[in-house]
């Protein structure tokens, strides 16, 4: 089969296109014919070698796919050949990732596809869309009638964070640096963009919630906790889910005298029942359609090196050209 793989870290360049043997089914697995992946940030930290886990060699790339059920392992129960399916969580902790034709995949983390979610949006919206949810709901615990500040709303995470609190019944305040970034971010829902290349966030803020925000969801890699606090309302959740290497000052007094709280995440550490949970809310308001993915660019899966170029560009280096998520097509 085709598969994106690498057998050591670095730059793209690394990732290789080509023939690899089909996966090795147990017990518990269900085999997928891939039809759509993902890229997500994280991909590329394991990618360069700046995340390590112990994984398998070749190892393939990718933690998200959408694809149609072809094998099912002799203990599976609830999955059927023919089913189409999603997945995410793969690629991590020693499992093998999604960038092939075909996947062997736990089926503890395969969730199913509604008929009329395309497996390009399925994809798209596999991880972000449970960090988003894990963030918003296990963490922050957010409520219908309060007030979130998003970072970078039409980012792959951001553009889920809107759209679920949206959902949610949350009033949606969102940042933006372009007027076409500021266009996408309102058709995602957010009652008010702030192009943050034109105003202070901090006193757009000021203007639209004088008490503060009940969330402030942060997505830059580098937090500005004094400014954070000062918009956080009096008993205010911030939730930060990026930023490995940030050591930023953090103002004690003004955050524990507001009774705030801080909380930091990793997806890839939820447990199958987490997932799931956030799995079925994401089917269900894919299905009618209130969730939809924000998808930038879609190649080729043969195109992986170049998606990783363009990925790390957008995530590390900043260059504005993405303003969401980029699938492969198998």
């Amino acid at each position: 089969m085709k598969a994106a793989f690498i057998e050591s870290t670095g730059d793209p360049a690394v990732i290789q296109f080509g023939e690899l043997p089909e996966p090795e089914l147990n017990g518990h697995d269900v085999l997928i014919r891939v039809h759509a992946v993902a890229v997500n940030p994280i991909d590329t930290y394991i990618r360069s070698g700046v995340i390590s886990f112990d994984s398998p060699k070749p190892y393939i790339i990718g933690c998200d796919a959408a694809g149609v059920v072809e094998q099912v392992g002799n203990r599976v129960t609830g999955v059927s050949v023919g089913d189409r399916v999603w997945c995410t969580n793969q690629g991590l902790l020693g499992r093998q990732g999604t960038f092939a034709e075909r996947i062997a995949v736990d089926a503890a983390w395969c969730y199913p596809l509604p008929d009329n979610v395309s497996y390009d949006d399925a994809a798209a919206s596999s991880l972000v869309g449970v960090t988003a949810h894990l963030g918003l709901f296990r963490e922050a615990d957010l409520q219908a009638g309060e007030t979130i500040l998003v970072i970078g709303g039409t980012g792959g995470v951001g553009s889920m964070v809107v759209q679920i609190a949206r959902i949610a019944g949350a009033r949606v305040i969102t940042t933006a640096g372009s007027d076409e970034k500021c266009h996408i971010a309102r058709m995602l829902g957010a009652d008010v963009v702030i192009n943050y290349k034109q105003e202070s966030i901090q006193e757009a803020v000021r203007r639209e919630v004088p008490k503060g925000v009940n969330v402030f969801w942060e997505t830059r890699r580098q937090p500005d906790f004094d400014a954070a606090v000062e918009m956080l309302a009096p008993r205010g959740r911030m939730v930060i889910m990026a930023g490995r290497e940030a050591r930023p000052e953090f103002p004690v007094g003004p955050f524990y005298v507001k009774e705030c709280s801080l909380h930091g995440f990793a997806m890839f550490k939820a447990t199958h029942t987490e997932l799931r949970a956030a799995a079925e809310d994401l089917n269900r308001w894919m299905a009618a359609n209130k969730l939809t993915a924000n998808i930038s660019k879609t190649l080729s899966l043969d195109e992986a090196a170049e998606s990783h170029r363009l990925q790390e560009a957008s995530t590390l280096g900043g260059d504005g050209q993405l303003s969401g998520k980029i699938v492969l097509r198998v």
